[in-house]
This record gives C-alpha cells, sequence and structure tokens, in this order.
C-alpha cells in the first residue's frame, strides 16, 4: 500500500478513535448516578476482552478439541485462584498434551 492510499486511512482511523474517547467526555459533564448504567458501564471491558479472546482460544490449535481441553484447564486453575502465569502455562501444557495424545492415537 502507497502513502497516498494509507495517510486517509490513518487520518480517519485516528480521528474515529478520538471521537470515540472524546464525545462522551464532551456530553456527560456531571458524575452518573444511575446504578444500572454504572454497572453496565463497568462490565464493558470484560464482555469486550472476553468476546475477543473466546474465539482466539478456540481456532488457536490444531484442533477444536485440544483447544476445549486447554480451555477447561484454564478455567480450573483460575477457578482455584492461580496466577496468570500458571493458568496461562497450565494451559499451553494441556493443549501440548492433548496434542500429542491425538497425534499419537
Amino acid at each position: 500500500m502507497d502513502f497516498k492510499t494509507f495517510l486517509p486511512y490513518l487520518i480517519v482511523m485516528a480521528g474515529v478513535t478520538y471521537l470515540i474517547r472524546a464525545i462522551p467526555l464532551v456530553l456527560v459533564r456531571h458524575k452518573i448516578k444511575n446504578r444500572f448504567l454504572n454497572s453496565f458501564l463497568y462490565y464493558i471491558p470484560y464482555t469486550v476482552l472476553a468476546s475477543m479472546t473466546f474465539p482466539a482460544i478456540l481456532y488457536a490449535t490444531g484442533s477444536m478439541l485440544s483447544a476445549a481441553v486447554g480451555f477447561a484447564v484454564a478455567l480450573v486453575l483460575a477457578f482455584f485462584r492461580k496466577s496468570l502465569i500458571v493458568v496461562a502455562a497450565g494451559a499451553c501444557g494441556a493443549v501440548l498434551l492433548a496434542e500429542a495424545v491425538m497425534i499419537l492415537l
């Protein structure tokens, strides 16, 4: 892609990103007191992160079965409040083991 094509894309993307962040600051000048809206806004980042991460979990491995095994191990480790590095390493190890077992079978 040449620079003359790239520059308008970059400017539009920067403008949209800026507007998404600036419009709430301009329109909402007082503290939001609605409990429902506050709780909704509180959970939005977690929801977006989960909706972006979950499909990546399922399609990051060679098969859906090994991905499900890794996801299950990650859920169990996270449920027992293990650290992020332990959860990630455990899920990767489970996927590696599941892929090895699937190759042997």
